[in-house]
């Protein structure tokens, strides 16, 4: 954030200050709203939880060093305090994820006045040179914002947001992250319903903008494709006229978003159309791909670090947006090469002393993320066959429910299933009790001949105990589902149980 007295703050926020005895004083950090993690000069952010109101530990924030707290009430220490919203239905409209536990309002006043200030702060450092990058789709988002930050790195500072902070919380706290030395702001933009991204936008416009796919994510909060295509969308109506709209050819929903901005339209993708492309795609042994990067008339190997087919789509769109900030093709083709996913529980593949892969994508899942990772599950194992074991390494999928998919939730986990005997997955272990999980194991039982290649279990503690009985040496074991299931436990007791055995052998 860059430096602003508790005066500028207030009549940005529109809030009054309470106990300042300076309104001079300046916050020279960031803006935190975890308490335990304030550092001196921060502003300390005010908000209630499902179990604890920021407003309790406001006086712990000062004594840790923060100059002043942004609440809606005043908290006996220095503050600048916002007026909560008149009704539940001016709250609403803010469109605030702590709404549930926010019972006066409190919460979403915060928030918008996080929002604004996140504004205020953006406007200035874009008037000096900050680019802000916006990053959308139904999946994906996290992984290529990963790599934008590789990518941009050589030049210049990039600020990019944690896992998927990406909402109305996340997203401005994000923006408040960039100072003078700031030269990107990479952002993502998710949307629970229509609105939600424009929203964002307004907090920091960005100028150039990304759309990866038009999936099935949230496909019950907006009721069909076309739907989640105008609320994607969105983001590419706010750029400027002398933005970057950066466009997936392969994808007809957001090719056609071309004709909603104003902005120079750029396509990525494997389409001959594309202006950045690729071709002579090979998968090695790990399903990292390698390929030839096609741009401006020139080309480039890459040979991508991160796993799976799907990442080459994520990896054409970082690479659009460098070459658009100034990068030349060799510059990004070494970026990539040398570019990990850095958040955790996303395609996050380890190996343990005995040979046994996991694969955690246990962060996030829908229909395209559970097909990508399946892929690249039987990618990885058929990868090490030989003539006496043609089949390779023996593959696991332990997978969870996929939330937020509405009336159509059923019929995609019985699709997901059925896809697992398809693609010939040896082992499936369905985690769960509702109907979902009962439709996923159903689906890969009435595809094929599977008997007990495909085992229904209650919950976390059974699949771990499948495991631990039937696992062995050089097996491929991916662990995916919503991060509601908390399977990630899953995926970190078999790389720990990995390490034990190799203990008690030595």
């Amino acid at each position: 954030m860059i430096e602003m007295t508790l005066r500028e703050i207030a009549d940005i926020v529109g809030g009054t200050l309470h106990d300042v005895s300076d309104p001079a004083v300046t916050v020279t950090g960031a803006v935190e709203f975890d308490s335990r993690r304030i550092n001196s000069g921060d502003l300390f952010l005010a908000l209630p939880g499902e179990h604890v109101d920021g407003h309790d530990y406001a006086g712990k924030a000062v004594a840790s060093g923060a100059v002043a707290v942004l609440a809606a009430r005043p908290v006996g220490v220095p503050a600048i305090v916002v007026e909560p919203f008149a009704s539940a239905a001016d709250a609403a409209a803010s469109r605030s994820y702590v709404l549930a536990h926010d019972t006066d309002g409190s919460g979403a006043a915060v928030l918008a006045a996080l929002a604004k200030l996140a504004r205020a702060s953006v406007d200035r450092l874009a008037a000096a040179g900050l680019n802000v990058v916006g990053v959308t789709g139904s999946a994906g988002k996290t992984s290529t914002k990963d790599l934008l930050a590789r990518v941009l790195a050589p030049l210049g500072a990039v600020i990019a947001p944690p896992g998927s902070f990406n909402n109305e919380l996340g997203h401005p706290w994000t923006a408040l992250r960039a100072g003078a030395d700031s030269r990107f702001l990479v952002l993502e933009l998710s949307a629970r319903g229509p609105g939600h991204i424009k929203a964002l936008t307004e907090i920091a416009p960005p100028r150039i903008g990304v759309v990866l796919n038009v999936g099935t994510a949230h496909l019950g909060e907006f009721g069909g494709r076309d739907a989640i295509a105008q609320a994607k969308g969105e983001l590419v109506e706010a750029l400027p006229p002398t933005g970057v709209a950066v466009l997936n050819a392969d994808d007809p929903r957001v090719a056609a978003m071309a004709a909603r901005t104003r902005a120079r339209v750029v396509t990525f993708g494997q389409a001959s159309g594309a202006d950045v492309r690729a071709t002579d795609i090979v998968l090695d042994s790990e399903a990292r791909a390698r390929f030839t990067l096609h741009a401006n008339g020139s080309h480039a190997e890459v040979h991508l670090a991160v796993y799976g087919e799907h990442q080459i789509s994520n990896a054409l769109a970082a690479a659009a947006v460098a070459l658009e900030c100034g990068a030349d093709l060799d510059t990004v083709a070494r970026a990539l090469a040398g570019a990990t996913v850095d958040s955790a529980h996303r395609m996050d593949v380890r190996t343990r002393p005995d040979g046994v892969t996991v694969v955690d994508d246990s962060y996030n899942a829908n229909p395209d993320s559970m097909r990508a990772a399946l892929k690249a599950l039987v990618s990885m194992s058929r990868a090490g066959g030989t003539p006496d074991a043609p089949r390779g390494r023996r593959s696991w999928a332990v997978l969870g429910e996929m939330a937020e998919l509405g009336e159509e939730s059923v019929v995609e986990h019985d699709g997901i299933g059925r896809l697992a005997v398809r693609l010939d997955v040896d082992r499936l272990i369905v985690v769960g009790t509702g109907r979902p999980a009962r439709a996923l194991h159903q689906g890969a039982v009435m595809e094929g001949s599977w008997g007990e290649e495909s085992i229904l279990v209650p919950d976390i503690e059974s699949a771990i105990a499948l495991l631990d009985n039937e696992i062995a040496a050089g097996d491929v074991v991916l662990v995916k589902a919503s991060n509601s299931a908390g399977l990630w436990a899953v995926a970190q007791h078999v790389l720990a149980s990995g390490e034990q055995g190799t203990e008690a052998a030595g």
